[in-house]
C-alpha cells in the first residue's frame, strides 16, 4: 500500500494486490478504510481539547492564588468570598468537563478501534518504506495525548477545587458556629438581666401594693373610729402591714408560678 496526504488534508491510499484472493483483498480494503474513518473521527476530540485549554490554564493559574489567600483570610466574610470564587471556578470547570465528556470518550473508543484494525491487518515493515502504523503514530497519537492530558487536567483540577472548597466550608461553618455560640451567650446574659429586672420590679410591686392596701386599711380604720368604735388606726395599720406584705408576696408568687407553668 502507498499513502500520502494531499493539499486538502485528505489521505490517498493505494493498495497493490499481487497475490491476494478477492475476499482477502476486500477485507484489507475495508479495514484500511475503517482505519482512516476512525482516525478522522478520533481527531474530532482535538478541537474540543484546544478550545478548553485557555479556560483550564486560567483556572490552574487562579487556583494557587486563591489557596494562598485562604492562608491569610480571616472572618466569615472573607472566607465566604473565597468560597464563592472557588465555586465559580469549579462551576466553569465542570461545565467544560460535562461538555467534553462524550467527545473525549468517543475519541478513546475510536483510537482503540484504529489500533485493533492495525493489529488485524498484520502489517509487515519493508525496508526504505514508511509503514502505516508509523504514519498514524505521527499523525494520531499527539492528538490523543492532548485529549488525554486535557481530561487528566480537568480531573486533577476538579479534585483540588473540591478539597479547597470543602476546607473553606469547614472553616466557614466553624466560624459561624462560634458566632452562634457568642450570640447564644449574649442572649443568655440578656435573659438573666431581664430576670433580675423582673425580680426587682416584682419587689417594687409588692411594696407599692402593700402601701396601697395599708392606706386603704388606715382609711377604713379612721372611718370605724369616727363611727364610735375604739380602734387606733395607726397602730392597727402597723400591725396589719406584715400580714399584708405576706399576702401580696404570696399572691405575686402564685401568679409567677402559674405563668412559668404555662
Amino acid at each position: 500500500s502507498d499513502f500520502a496526504p494531499d493539499t486538502f488534508g485528505f489521505v490517498r491510499i493505494l493498495i497493490a494486490n499481487r497475490a491476494m484472493p478477492p475476499m482477502s483483498a476486500g477485507r484489507l480494503a475495508q479495514r484500511v478504510l475503517e482505519i482512516e474513518t476512525y482516525r478522522t473521527l478520533a481527531l474530532m476530540g482535538l478541537p474540543e481539547a484546544q478550545s478548553l485549554a485557555p479556560s483550564i490554564r486560567r483556572i490552574e493559574h487562579e487556583l494557587p492564588r486563591l489557596l494562598d489567600a485562604m492562608t491569610q483570610a480571616t472572618g466569615v466574610e472573607q472566607n465566604r468570598a473565597l468560597l464563592d470564587a472557588l465555586t465559580g471556578l469549579a462551576s466553569e470547570l465542570e461545565v467544560g468537563a460535562a461538555a467534553s465528556l462524550y467527545r473525549f470518550g468517543a475519541t478513546r473508543a475510536y483510537d482503540d478501534l484504529v489500533q485493533s484494525r492495525l493489529d488485524a491487518i498484520g502489517e509487515t515493515r519493508l525496508a526504505d518504506y514508511p509503514n502505516w502504523s508509523g504514519f498514524l503514530t505521527r499523525r494520531l497519537q499527539p492528538a490523543m495525548r492532548t485529549c488525554r492530558n486535557t481530561e487528566e487536567r480537568q480531573a486533577d483540577l476538579s479534585r483540588k477545587l473540591s478539597r479547597a472548597a470543602q476546607l473553606l466550608r469547614t472553616r466557614v461553618d466553624t466560624e459561624v458556629e462560634a458566632l452562634n455560640s457568642d450570640l447564644l451567650r449574649q442572649m443568655g446574659e440578656r435573659v438573666q438581666l431581664q430576670l433580675r429586672l423582673q425580680q426587682t420590679v416584682e419587689g417594687l410591686s409588692v411594696a407599692a401594693i402593700t402601701y396601697y392596701i395599708a392606706s386603704v386599711v388606715h382609711h377604713v380604720l379612721d372611718g370605724v373610729k369616727e363611727a364610735g368604735v375604739h380602734v387606733e388606726p395607726s397602730k392597727d395599720t402597723a400591725i396589719a402591714i406584715p400580714f399584708i406584705v405576706a399576702f401580696v408576696a404570696w399572691t405575686v408568687w402564685r401568679i409567677r408560678r402559674k405563668h412559668h407553668g404555662e
